[in-house]
């Protein structure tokens, strides 16, 4: 709504028009320097923060300090060779797996506190419990990581199922599995259709 106000300056009659929204905001816009913007933009690029080792995603328990195996030409499928180069990437991610075990436990000892306030006392409890959760399927995995171990010389590198081989790609991004590419993704669309 436009309120007329006349004003009397000096002997003259001024005509304005202003509206609510004039009077409330300033009509005048102050310039923004380069050297603000470039602080606003320095405080946007604070680093992450980390988050602690029990926390981590699943991807933190793949071993992956080894170099990729590259085959010879002519060279036979699961020569000595990449056997031994598979038995080198299990036996370090087991090593890896129980030293994660050997910190839990004496993180579980070190923090364990018997705290006055019951929400403290469950907030440690709850956070115990899931690394046990973790650990547990570690430890299932450790259990399949020896049979892998102990297949080396045998049947380890071929499907279980149709008994082609299952690839050094394959094997190296997921050194415990006994089927190929194709028999696995056929598991997993029966276990989808049937809910096995």
């Amino acid at each position: 709504m436009a309120v007329k106000k006349a004003v009397k300056k000096k002997g003259t009659i001024h005509s304005t028009q202003e509206s609510a929204t004039e009077k409330a905001a300033p009509t005048q816009k102050t310039p923004v320097k380069k050297a603000e913007t470039q602080k606003v933009t320095a405080k946007k690029n604070t680093p992450k923060k980390t988050t602690p080792s029990s926390v981590r995603k699943m991807d933190d328990n793949n071993f992956t300090n080894f170099t990729p195996y590259e085959t010879k030409k002519g060279e036979e499928y699961m020569s000595p060779e990449q056997v031994e180069h598979f038995r080198h990437i299990l036996e370090g991610w087991k090593q890896q797996l129980m030293g994660k075990v050997d910190e839990t436990v004496h993180h579980m000892q070190d923090e364990a506190a018997n705290f006055p306030d019951p929400n403290d006392r469950a907030s440690q409890e709850s956070e115990f419990a899931m690394e046990l959760r973790t650990r547990d399927r570690e430890r299932k995995l450790i259990k399949k990581i020896d049979e892998s171990i102990g297949d080396l010389g045998e049947d380890y590198g071929y499907c279980s199922h149709c008994g082609v081989e299952i690839g050094i790609r394959r094997l190296e991004a997921r050194p415990t599995a006994t089927q190929c590419i194709d028999c696995k993704t056929l598991n997993e669309i029966r276990e989808k259709q049937y809910g096995k």
